[in-house]
């Protein structure tokens, strides 16, 4: 049987099932966590605190490790395990106690620090919740170190296309959340959200470990700062570290504006965030993930036309699930973030603004979602500059419409900044990957795309008319009434959509039920053993 699933998980598609399965179990227990997190606390004080309090850890950590490694060590260590097992090794163990250590010299200064930085990125914050932003900064700090060797782990793993133990990670890290909400508070007061973090972060590392040593991995005291390789991954990482920076600043600034606008408006930002989220990282991320080795494999091997050919199927399978997914979310809005938050202190002026947030976040999804596989494409050929130029721009866009639209539609216009930024961004990496990577079959997915938005279009038709249908039958005060509101409208949507596309014979839907047979025949078939070269 785990023969099967070693077998299942080294295929694209079946890496891509692997994490797009767990994404989808780590994303529904992050709404859980949000739903607990609203209802115990609603969108006030605490919550700005909480969410305040990632900005400085995410600093660090996100701009140095997380995204920034992963894309240019995967490359990297794929061709130096080709040459010689031993120093690919050696090389990892110098990429994990190098990162390991500034990481940790980097928090040292910032626990100290916090004091006088928090007081500035939260200037409308009360000085109660300012204090309570500061101790869960210190706190969260801590969470780096753990993540910083989790993705060193999960770095690894995914180069021998071993996903299930990393996309396993991201459940334990809201597991351990979740315990902070609800034990953790009760036992040592509101400080207890940050050691939930600091949980969490523990067991995404802790989980991936024996999958790790099953690779091969043991740890080495080694710190090889002028090793070929070490040096090569630390030019490659710098403007990824600078494009990842310019993304922290961005949702700092939006926390510093956020925090003049209104109590509240920085946990609605983030709680709508995180709803927008869900999608992006089934659909996007997942994909993203499992096609990079593959990219940097048929670039390292000089097969540009199975680059290409791997690229075209996975931004035209994105757009199959990402434009339905965003007709449903802007049709459903309100009733998604009642169902998901609404509960406990979570009042209906907070599930108004949430809902017009996350409305706003919507209109982006196609371009939140095609960003990492874009970027990565770049990564891939070892390109990390031209996603830095693309967020450059993107960044300076987000800032300007953050202060001109927060000031007309308050945390709403945050959203539609962000929007506007993505979008930029995404058109940006297209056209650089004509003029740098190569030409894309602009055709193909064009086609897509129009197809795509017309059954959409009619889909939200199906959708709004469901919607008032069953409205007037159910009782609409209450959660189950809402529940089958909901589950009948996106239920019709659903079901024309999937056969409209079936029935046009649309090549993305093939790919989808492509994949679901192909699991189907791996698992009954007997998996062989898979070679410890095979990536």
């Amino acid at each position: 049987m785990f023969q099967k699933v070693d077998k299942f998980q080294k295929t694209v598609t079946g890496g891509a099932i692997i994490i797009a399965l767990f994404s989808i179990l780590s994303r529904l227990l992050g709404l859980l966590r949000d739903r607990f997190l609203s209802s115990t606390f609603g969108a006030g004080q605490i919550l700005d605190s909480y969410y305040a309090a990632f900005r400085l850890p995410d600093l660090i950590f996100n701009t140095l490790v997380l995204g920034a490694l992963s894309s240019v060590f995967i490359p990297v260590f794929i061709k130096y395990w080709h040459q010689d097992e031993k120093e690919a090794w050696r090389i990892t163990n110098g990429v994990l106690n190098i990162l390991f250590l500034i990481i940790s010299c980097l928090a040292i200064i910032l626990f100290f620090l916090s004091p006088f930085l928090v007081n500035y990125m939260v200037p409308g914050f009360s000085q109660e919740a300012k204090n309570l932003t500061i101790s869960l900064t210190k706190i969260m700090l801590l969470s780096t170190l753990f993540f910083t060797l989790s993705n060193v782990a999960g770095s690894v793993l995914n180069s021998f296309r071993r996903f299930l133990s990393y996309s396993l990670a991201p459940i334990m890290y809201n597991l351990g959340i979740i315990f902070g909400i609800l034990f953790l508070t009760k036992k040592i007061g509101y400080v207890g959200l940050g050691w939930g973090v600091v949980l969490g972060a523990l067991l995404h590392f802790l989980i991936q470990i024996p999958a790790l040593v099953k690779t091969g991995y043991r740890w080495q005291p080694v710190l090889n700062f002028f090793h070929p390789a070490i040096k090569k991954i630390s030019v490659l990482m710098l403007p990824r570290c600078f494009g990842l920076a310019i993304s922290q600043f961005n949702f700092i600034v939006t926390t510093l504006i956020a925090s003049s606008l209104t109590i509240g408006a920085v946990a609605i930002y983030n709680l709508a965030f995180n709803l927008v989220n869900f999608p992006v990282s089934i659909f996007g991320i997942s994909l993203a993930i499992s096609i990079f080795p593959l990219l940097s494999q048929c670039f390292i091997e000089d097969k540009k036309t199975f680059f290409v050919k791997y690229f075209s199927q996975t931004v035209r399978k994105i757009i199959y699930l990402i434009i339905p997914t965003t007709v449903l979310i802007l049709s459903l809005r309100a009733q998604i973030v009642r169902l998901i938050l609404g509960a406990g202190v979570f009042t209906w002026r907070d599930t108004i603004l949430t809902a017009q947030t996350l409305g706003w976040f919507s209109v982006s999804l196609f371009a939140q979602s095609l960003i990492p596989v874009f970027a990565r494409a770049f990564y891939a050929t070892q390109d990390t500059k031209t996603p830095v130029k693309a967020a450059m721009v993107s960044f300076f866009i987000n800032i300007i419409a953050c202060l001109i639209f927060g000031n007309l539609m308050g945390v709403g216009g945050l959203a539609f900044a962000f929007s506007l930024s993505s979008i930029v961004n995404l058109i940006l990496l297209y056209f650089y990957f004509d003029k740098k990577i190569t030409k894309l079959p602009d055709k193909e997915i064009m086609t897509s795309v129009i197809k795509i938005s017309l059954i959409s279009f009619l889909m939200a038709i199906i959708i709004q008319a469901v919607k008032y249908l069953i409205g007037p039958l159910v009782n609409m005060q209450t959660f189950i009434g809402v529940l089958l509101q909901t589950f009948f409208a996106a239920l019709f949507g659903f079901i024309f959509y999937l056969t409209t596309t079936l029935a046009f014979k649309f090549e993305e839907v093939g790919v989808i039920t492509q994949m679901i047979s192909k699991r189907i025949l791996i698992f009954k078939n007997k998996g062989g053993k898979s070679g410890k070269k095979n990536f």
